[in-house]
C-alpha cells in the first residue's frame, strides 16, 4: 500500500460528520416532541389535536420546502445548503426561551423549525453519502442515520429532565446553544460534498486518466423521467402511508404509555427505547440492503413496524408495549436508508437531490397528517385505540405495494480488489 495513502478511506469520515449533523437535528424537533407535550398542553390549556398541530406545521412546511432544497443541492452542493441552514435551526431553537402564553406563536416557532429543518435534515447528507459510496452505500447511509437514532436515545431523556429543571422554554435555549458549539464546527470543517474533491472515486478508488468513471454524479434519469415513472409513484405512495403511521405512533408514544400508567419518566424512556429501535434499524437496513433485495428488505423492517402498532392497537401495557415501541421505531429506523437507496438504485444520482426531496417531503407531509390524525382520534374516542387500528392497516397497504417494485435501474458495480483498498470491510464494522 502507497505510504501517503489514508488506511481508511475519507468517505466514513464523511459519514461520521453526517451523522454527527444529523444527532442534534431531527431529534430535538420530532423525537422530543412528545416529551414536551404535556407541558405544552398544560402551558397552553390546549388539547392534544391542538399540540400535535405545531408539529404538522412543522412537517408540512418542511414538506413543501425540501423539494427545494433538493433543487438548491443538485445545483450548489449540499455543503452550501447544510451549513446556513444549521445556523439558522439553532438560532430559532435559541428564540424559544422568549416565547409567549400564546399557542400561536409556538405554531409559529415549530413551522420555522420546519423550514431550516429541511436543511439538516436526512436529504443534503444522504446525497452527500451517496455521492461517496457506490457498493458500501447502504452500510454507509446506516451508519450516517446512526445518528438520528443515537441522538433519538439520548436527547429525549436529557429534554426531559431540563424542563423539570428549566421548563420548557429555557429548555428550548439550552439545546439551540448546543447545535452551535458541536456539530457545527465539525460540518463546517470537515464535510465536502464529493469524492472527486479530494481525488477519489466512490468507495475510495483513486481517480486516475484510466479510470473508466470518474463519478456517479451524472448517471440516471432526469426529473422528468422520474416524475413520470410508475416506480417513482408506488416508492412515494408506501413512504406516504408509512411515514404516517410511524409518525403517528412515535410521537404520542409518551402521552399514550403514560394513558396506559406509565409515569412521566417513564414515557420519556419509552422514547429512547424508540431511539434504540432507531439505531438498530438503521444499522440493520444498512447491513442488509447491500446484501439482499431493498424491496424485500423495505417489506420486513416496515412490517415489523406495523406489528408493533397493532401490539399497542390490542391495548398492550406495561413491558408488552415498551416491546411494541420499539418494534414501532425499528421501522420507522429504516425508513431514511430505504428511500435514500431505492432512489438512487432505481433513478441514479442524476436529479438524486430533487427526487429525494420530494420522496422524503411526502414522508414528513404523511408524518404531519398522521400525527394530527392521531390527536383528533384521540380527542374524539378519548382513545387510541382508532388511530392504532387504522394506522396498522395504513403500514400492511404500504408492504403490499413495495411488492410491484421491479429490479433495479442502477445496480452497484464490483470494484476490484485495487479500487477496494481504504475501505473497512462490512463484516468487520
Amino acid at each position: 500500500m502507497n505510504g501517503s495513502r489514508p488506511r481508511i478511506f475519507y468517505g466514513w469520515w464523511i459519514v461520521f460528520t453526517c451523522a454527527l449533523g444529523l444527532l442534534s437535528g431531527v431529534p430535538i424537533a420530532v423525537y422530543s416532541f412528545g416529551v414536551f407535550f404535556k407541558a405544552l398542553a398544560n402551558d397552553f390549556h390546549a388539547s392534544r389535536a391542538a399540540i400535535s398541530f405545531a408539529f404538522t406545521l412543522y412537517n408540512v412546511v418542511g414538506a413543501f420546502s425540501v423539494p427545494m432544497i433538493g433543487w438548491l443541492i443538485d445545483r450548489y452542493g449540499a455543503r452550501r445548503v447544510i451549513i446556513p441552514a444549521t445556523v439558522l435551526y439553532a438560532l430559532i431553537l435559541i428564540s424559544g426561551t422568549t416565547l409567549g402564553s400564546g399557542i400561536w406563536r409556538y405554531y409559529l416557532f415549530y413551522a420555522a423549525l420546519g423550514l431550516a429543518g429541511s436543511g439538516t435534515n436526512p436529504v443534503p447528507y444522504g446525497v452527500i453519502v451517496a455521492h461517496w459510496f457506490n457498493r458500501r452505500r447502504g452500510l454507509a447511509l446506516g451508519f450516517m442515520l446512526l445518528g438520528i437514532g443515537i441522538g433519538g436515545t439520548i436527547v429525549p431523556i436529557v429534554t426531559q429532565r431540563l424542563i423539570a429543571n428549566f421548563g420548557w422554554r429555557m429548555t428550548y435555549g439550552i439545546l439551540g446553544c448546543a447545535v452551535l458549539l458541536l456539530p457545527l464546527p465539525m460540518v463546517a470543517t470537515f464535510l465536502q460534498n464529493d469524492p472527486s474533491e479530494r481525488g477519489l472515486l466512490p468507495d475510495g478508488a483513486e481517480a486516475t486518466p484510466d479510470s473508466p468513471r470518474q463519478d456517479l454524479k451524472h448517471e440516471g434519469l432526469s426529473w422528468h423521467e422520474i416524475w413520470h415513472s410508475s416506480t417513482f409513484w408506488i416508492m412515494t405512495t408506501s413512504f406516504f402511508l408509512a411515514g404516517a403511521s410511524v409518525h403517528a405512533g412515535v410521537l404520542h408514544m409518551p402521552a399514550l404509555l403514560t394513558d396506559r400508567g406509565l409515569s412521566a419518566e417513564r414515557g420519556a424512556v419509552a422514547s429512547s427505547v424508540i431511539g434504540l429501535s432507531l439505531i438498530a434499524g438503521r444499522f440493520g437496513a444498512g447491513f442488509l440492503l447491500d446484501r439482499f433485495f431493498a424491496p424485500r428488505v423495505a417489506m420486513l423492517l416496515l412490517g415489523a413496524s406495523g406489528v408493533g402498532l397493532g401490539i399497542l392497537w390490542a391495548g398492550s401495557t406495561g413491558n408488552l408495549a415498551l416491546a411494541a415501541a420499539f418494534l414501532v421505531g425499528f421501522g420507522m429506523g429504516a425508513e431514511a436508508d430505504i428511500i435514500a437507496y431505492l432512489f438512487g438504485r432505481y433513478f441514479g444520482l442524476r436529479a438524486f437531490g430533487i427526487a429525494f426531496g420530494h420522496a422524503f417531503g411526502a414522508f414528513m407531509l404523511a408524518g404531519a397528517l398522521g400525527t394530527l390524525l392521531m390527536g383528533a382520534a384521540f380527542d374524539w374516542t378519548h382513545s387510541y385505540t382508532v388511530g392504532l387500528g387504522g394506522f396498522c392497516i395504513a403500514m400492511m397497504l404500504a408492504v403490499a405495494l413495495l411488492m410491484r417494485l421491479g429490479p433495479y435501474r442502477f445496480g452497484a458495480e464490483q470494484p476490484s480488489g485495487e479500487q477496494l483498498k481504504g475501505i473497512p470491510a462490512a463484516s468487520s464494522m
